[in-house]
């Protein structure tokens, strides 16, 4: 009987937004769980098979030594590894202390400072080790998910849009928010994934899901400026949960610097 493969889901600094997705499954969960074993879960079962494994999907950012070293671990131990969410494929929310000294802040939070030990700053699964796929968003979408591990399965390539959130927004028939209402919205730069689930409720896209394949930021931003908007108003607009991917990072320093 051919064995199923090994599936091995790893966190790291995250609020496990992405692992409940993969148990927000539900009903797919189940065949899903037919199909693949599912070796290493803290989130979901104490249950541990050893590896190799299969794939392992790697949720949140490097933000300790110690995570650094054990990511090379999972690498090495893994045939596919799959960053997933906005921590592991740009730092996430957290990666906002890039833009300081994590110094100043540590004793802000903590009693006892001295016990902390924290790399200067918060970076992506990619920067330490080769990733074969991303899964974008904060979460992730779930049926990503699922076509992730179903192509998988049957040996094609996963597929997965790169268009923007804007023809989300099209093809549910949503009146621009930019346009209509003259709403800051980011949509026109950040990959689709979410379902266009802010426009719909008549608010402007935050940009969960990163950059989009060739964004133009440095075009949007134009747009931001000539209706009002101020320099620190667009660097809070691309400072968000992925505040640290290489084309948000560029244009809030960029209008950081006026």
């Amino acid at each position: 009987m051919k064995k199923k493969p090994k599936l091995a889901v790893w966190k790291f600094a995250s609020c496990d937004g992405c692992q409940l997705s993969l148990l927000d499954c539900e009903d797919e969960l189940l065949d899903v769980t037919d199909k693949i074993e599912i070796a290493y879960f803290p989130e979901a079962t104490r249950a541990v098979a050893k590896g190799p494994y299969d794939i392992s999907l790697v949720e949140g950012s490097i933000t300790t030594e110690h995570d650094a070293e054990h990511v090379h671990k999972i690498s090495r131990s893994s045939k596919l590894v799959v960053a997933i969410g906005a921590c592991a494929t740009s730092g996430g929310i957290q990666a906002l202390r890039n833009f300081k000294n994590i110094v100043d802040f540590i004793p802000m939070v903590y009693a006892s400072p001295e016990y902390i030990e924290a790399l200067g700053k918060s970076t992506p699964i990619s920067d330490h080790i080769h990733v074969d796929l991303e899964l974008r968003g904060c979460p992730i979408n779930k049926h990503q998910l699922l076509e992730l591990v179903s192509a998988y399965l049957a040996g094609r390539r996963p597929n997965i849009c790169s268009y923007s959130v804007c023809m989300e927004c099209k093809i549910k028939g949503n009146v621009c928010v930019m346009v209509a209402e003259g709403l800051a919205c980011l949509g026109p730069v950040t990959q689709a994934g979410c379902g266009a689930l802010c426009p719909s409720y008549h608010r402007g896209c935050y940009g969960c899901f990163g950059p989009k394949e060739n964004p133009n930021t440095a075009s949007l931003a134009n747009w931001f400026e000539g209706r009002g908007s101020r320099n620190e108003e667009i660097v809070r607009m691309f400072r968000g949960f992925n505040a640290c991917s290489e084309e948000f990072r560029k244009e809030s320093e960029a209008h950081e610097r006026k």
